[in-house]
């Protein structure tokens, strides 16, 4: 019933994975966090399409990687032209977007440089340009990934992205963690790292005219708890909620994540989650 195509898009030179689900009438892009540094969603399109399956009767959604053959140097703003030769690739004119922490980073970029293509934008537990609380943690986590010491990574990325509630019945997994899903190499984690850390798109979001809903954490370790507020007062006319108690993974904690994107999206024609 999701309707779940898995692919591999020739952009350039270059190429990208990406799966899509839901066969509704709009289109909805989906660009994941820094996660993707470790693996692309080649291979995990079945679980995020059930976590978002809310989605799947109005839109039809695409997911998509970073490219395959990231190189050093290359930036959030550098993403977001590869999403908009993505729509080329795939015929897709206009859509709305949503982009989780890295992710968000990149959809503020392509709503900014291709404001004809980019309908509503949804920037959740992202920011606008570097701080003190992002560089602390992505450092720490690129000397991490750097070391090769990923079940270490993993477990820190846990620690500060879950609530304390979530992580005291969750930390039984941690033994387990670094077991399987360890990359070749580092570099497509350091890559991505490394654009977080240089990212600012703060003086473009002005520009942005689309209709923005940004999400946040109050609690978020990684991107800090005003990074959502920051976003919001410089996007003219755009919508903030922040999620009280949760902190970088409120889009998976927030039982009402999916209901409050779906309702920004589509408001009344959204079916009842």
């Amino acid at each position: 019933m999701l309707h779940v195509k898995s692919g591999v898009l020739k952009l350039d030179n270059h190429t990208m994975d990406y799966f899509s689900f839901g066969n509704g009438n709009k289109t909805l892009l989906m660009l994941p966090g820094l996660g993707d540094g470790l693996r692309t969603v080649k291979g995990t399109a079945m679980p995020i399409a059930w976590m978002y399956r809310a989605f799947a009767k109005q839109y039809t959604v695409f997911v998509f990687s970073r490219i395959n053959e990231l190189t050093y140097g290359y930036t959030t703003k550098d993403m977001a032209r590869d999403v908009s030769l993505a729509m080329d690739a795939l015929g897709i004119r206009t859509a709305s977007v949503l982009g989780i922490s890295l992710g968000g980073m990149i959809a503020q970029h392509l709503a900014a440089d291709y404001p004809s293509r980019i309908e509503k934008a949804v920037l959740a537990v992202t920011l606008s340009k570097s701080n003190n609380t992002m560089q602390t943690v992505v450092q720490s986590w690129l000397a991490m990934a750097k070391a090769g010491t990923y079940k270490k990574l993993m477990i820190d990325t846990a620690e500060k992205s879950y609530s304390e509630a979530y992580l005291r019945s969750h930390r039984w997994i941690y033994p387990l963690m670094g077991l399987v899903g360890k990359p070749k190499d580092a570099s497509r984690f350091i890559i991505q790292a490394e654009s977080c850390l240089g990212h600012n798109a703060y003086d473009s979001l002005a520009s942005i005219k689309c209709p923005t809903l940004v999400l946040g954490g109050r609690m978020d370790k990684i991107v800090g708890s005003v990074s959502s507020e920051e976003i919001a007062a410089q996007i003219p006319g755009s919508a903030l909620y922040l999620f009280e108690g949760l902190g970088h993974a409120a889009y998976e904690e927030a039982k009402d994540f999916n209901m409050r994107v779906l309702d920004f999206l589509c408001g009344a024609d959204c079916p009842a989650l």
